[in-house]
């Protein structure tokens, strides 16, 4: 995991997209067009929080959010998506 210069503000969260899948369980390759939108990523940078709800994730975590969660970001030519600690389902 690289460092970024990037500090999110608030219960906002930086987190890396899972690949999505290549193939199905049964072989068949997934063309791009067809591709689901990963909904597990790695937690890369978090913010401080706010005064009375600090954050319960932190960089490296793997986690579950949901389908349509946060906001598509590109930093030194890699995909990220912004969202806040409330869009994130859990940690696994």
């Amino acid at each position: 995991m690289t460092k970024l210069s990037i500090k999110p503000l608030a219960d906002r969260v930086l987190v890396e997209p899972a690949t999505a899948e290549e193939k199905t369980a049964g072989g068949i390759i997934i063309p791009d067009t067809a591709k689901e939108k990963p909904q597990k990523g790695t937690v890369v940078a978090v913010g401080s929080g706010k005064k009375d709800e600090p954050l319960t994730v932190k960089e490296g975590d793997a986690v579950l959010y949901g389908k349509y969660a946060g906001t598509e970001i590109t930093l030194d030519g890699k995909e990220y998506l912004m969202m806040r600690e409330s869009d994130i389902y859990a940690i696994v």
